[in-house]
């Protein structure tokens, strides 16, 4: 069941995150790193989130990161790469997954300038000139995680089943920006 379950989790990462839409607003290349790129951030903020689920949550974590492997080989055979280069390139993803989750953590801990790095470094490969798309991704990667952590561990752990707040809010305001408490004539 758990296993049913992660990579239900995983294929919401890879399913319900709107690419090109990451794509556009943050200027990045449409190629399979820059896919891949974007669902290691779902896929961290799911792995944040089972971590708190002990045991099970820790091994639901593992399976996610094995389903994430096998997509990205399976894909790289459909865009027609041949297997040394492949074989070469998931090397160094698997090199980056890991550094980027050690950064990521240490950013979702930390403040967002901590966070804002990490975003630079992994997801932008330090290329990202304007700051608006750093701040863009610092407060969807909040709001993500606070999202996940409201949801109920007991059915992550039954459904794996995850949705995703959009990138841009259709109303400004933000969960991380509570609307201020409105006071009437008594001052209650």
């Amino acid at each position: 069941k758990v296993k049913v379950a992660a990579l239900r989790m995983y294929t919401c990462c890879v399913e319900k995150t709107d690419y090109e839409e990451f794509f556009n607003r943050c200027h990045m290349p449409d190629t399979l790193n820059s896919w891949f790129l974007v669902a290691q951030l779902h896929v961290w903020m799911c792995l944040v989130r089972m971590r708190q689920e002990g045991r099970t949550g820790k091994y639901m974590c593992r399976y996610i990161v094995h389903c994430m492997w096998e997509d990205v080989e399976q894909r790289g055979k459909v865009m027609g790469m041949n297997s040394v280069a492949l074989k070469e390139d998931m090397r160094s993803m698997v090199e980056n997954f890991y550094a980027a989750l050690f950064g990521y953590d240490e950013g979702i801990l930390s403040d967002d300038h901590v966070l804002a790095a990490a975003l630079w470094r992994n997801l932008f490969n330090k290329n990202c000139e304007d700051p608006r798309h750093l701040e863009l991704l610092v407060e969807y990667v909040r709001k993500q995680v606070q999202h996940l952590d409201a949801l109920s561990g007991e059915d992550l752990l039954l459904t794996g089943e995850v949705s995703w707040r959009p990138l841009v809010e259709d109303n400004a305001r933000s969960i991380l920006k509570p609307l201020s408490p409105v006071y009437n004539d008594e001052g209650l």
